[in-house]
């Protein structure tokens, strides 16, 4: 393999030409409109136009990407994550193509990309499921009463589903009939498949998921697990690597169960199995995640491994580097997430142009992110700037580390999640350990909360509290603007 185009953008693409370059392999770009001078088209080897900045003009054009490769003569095509990397038309068309797909089999693809599918798939192996059913349902008559049989609360999810679209929680019988509408018109058009299944809700549930990879010579390891329960909106802000509450015991028992899922779909490349960890410790299979997942670097920073690496040399028709036994862990890893979002609003997007931006440096603090000062963050994609991420010799040192960095990170222009991994990093029950998905919803609901734990020996952080109070203006959120808040505002603008 002597050429690599990377069907991707931003930060993942950028991560996969450093190790290209690495492994003296030639990189491909690929750039939409709004992605003329961006920073992986700068990083590559070449680079080629492939549309309008829409994804769905450029990103998305399977066609006119594969025609690019057979005219520059690539070997390979990585996906990164998003776009088409769990795409298995596009994988089946890359390969007809006499092109290497560095990731799984189409088929593989396939099995895992519909819940129901890979829950019937995974059920031979023995690896536990939460109670539900397994199988597409539209009857309202027929989902009211397995519901019941399951007891409420209950979970009606999409199967071909993701990112928590086509996902309706419903707690009691009389909001049944609503919420699978809802939730079978939001599958339909975000996945144009508007089936649905019915499982048990999962109280105080934490999301806990294996790193796993697989060779064509029949070898599956795990890299352990990292905890991703920080979320909102169904989608993750911070992970971290190992988790706090798992044993080793449990660690070893999740690790085999993830790798039975692989035997179940036979598997090969880097992939992610997730489970739900219940409130007894309890854990279930959730879904399968067939490519590199966005917090692949918590994994390489407990581990001293390149998993981009590990991609490129099972596509090349290696073995894996290592055996199960040649792995280990070695200290902790937190990620925080930097989004371009208005944390205090919902957190809703917060595209705009990069006043400032200065990254944090140190021992053991490493920045992946696709952008400098000076540029503009585009409307028409995911809204993550960077991803922060901080090793420490062990979980309190992590996090320790990850407050020391974040408040190194200089962002100005749109409001960031920043703020908001702080805030994460110094609250009891993050540090404790005790907490679950519920976090946000639990813990951040009222920005005045967010303002009392920025208090440091009397000063108040004034990023944090200018956001805070940029928030109440633009939403008229008077409610919020207490006397405390106005006048720590007056202080600091004096």
């Amino acid at each position: 393999m002597k050429k690599v185009l990377i069907a991707n953008r931003g930060e993942i693409a950028r991560r996969v030409i450093r190790t290209l370059k690495k492994m003296n392999i030639k990189s491909v770009a690929i750039y939409s409109d709004a992605d003329r001078n961006a920073l992986h088209v700068l990083d590559a080897d070449e680079a080629v136009y492939v549309g309008a900045s829409p994804s769905a003009e450029s990103y998305l054009k399977q066609d006119v990407i594969i025609e690019h490769c057979l005219r520059l003569g690539v070997d390979g095509i990585h996906p990164g994550y998003g776009f088409l990397s769990e795409n298995a038309e596009f994988a089946d068309k890359v390969q007809k193509a006499g092109i290497t797909f560095i990731g799984p089999t189409s088929s593989s693809m396939k099995v895992m990309g519909d819940k129901l599918s890979a829950k019937q798939a995974v059920k031979q192996f023995n690896v536990p499921l939460v109670p539900g059913i397994d199988e597409a349902i539209d009857d309202v008559e027929e989902a009211t009463k397995i519901a019941n049989e399951i007891g409420y609360p209950v979970l009606i999810k999409a199967t071909a589903g993701g990112g928590g679209k086509g996902m309706r929680l419903v707690e009691k019988e009389e909001e049944l009939e609503e919420q699978m509408h809802l939730a079978q018109n939001e599958a339909r058009s975000s996945f144009g498949n508007d089936a649905c299944f019915i499982e048990k809700f999962v109280t105080k549930p934490r999301h806990i998921e294996i790193q796993v990879f697989g060779d064509t010579h029949g070898n599956h390891v795990h890299m352990f697990e990292r905890e991703c329960s920080i979320q909102r909106r169904h989608q993750k802000v911070i992970e971290e690597a190992p988790s706090s509450i798992l044993s080793e015991a449990q660690r070893q028992e999740m690790g085999a169960a993830a790798i039975s899922v692989c035997k179940a779909c036979d598997y090969v490349g880097a992939g992610t199995v997730e489970f739900l960890l219940d409130a007894d410790l309890n854990f279930y299979f959730l879904e399968m995640n067939t490519r590199l997942q966005v917090e692949h670097a918590v994994t390489e920073e407990i581990t001293g491994l390149d998993l981009v690496e590990w991609q490129i040399r099972v596509a090349r028709g290696e073995k894996l580097p290592k055996k199960q036994e040649e792995l280990s862990i070695n200290g902790h890893a937190i990620e925080v997430r930097v989004y371009a979002e208005d944390t205090l609003g919902g957190f809703t997007p917060d595209i705009g142009h990069l006043e400032r931006y200065r990254v944090p440096s140190g021992q053991s603090v490493r920045v992946d992110d696709a952008f400098a000062e000076g540029m503009d963050i585009p409307i028409y994609y995911d809204p993550m700037i960077a991803k922060l991420s901080v090793w420490g010799k062990d979980r309190a040192h992590a996090i320790k580390r990850t407050i020391k960095a974040i408040d190194d990170y200089q962002i100005s222009g749109v409001k960031t999640t920043l703020d908001f991994g702080k805030y994460v990093m110094k609250h009891e029950a993050f540090t404790s350990g005790d907490f679950d998905t519920n976090f946000v919803k639990h813990y951040f609901e009222d920005p005045k909360v967010m303002y009392s734990l920025m208090k440091e020996e009397g000063k108040v952080l004034k990023h944090g509290l200018n956001q805070i109070w940029d928030s109440i203006i633009e939403k008229q959120e008077k409610e919020f603007a207490s006397r405390e808040i106005k006048s720590a505002w007056r202080r600091e603008r004096s």
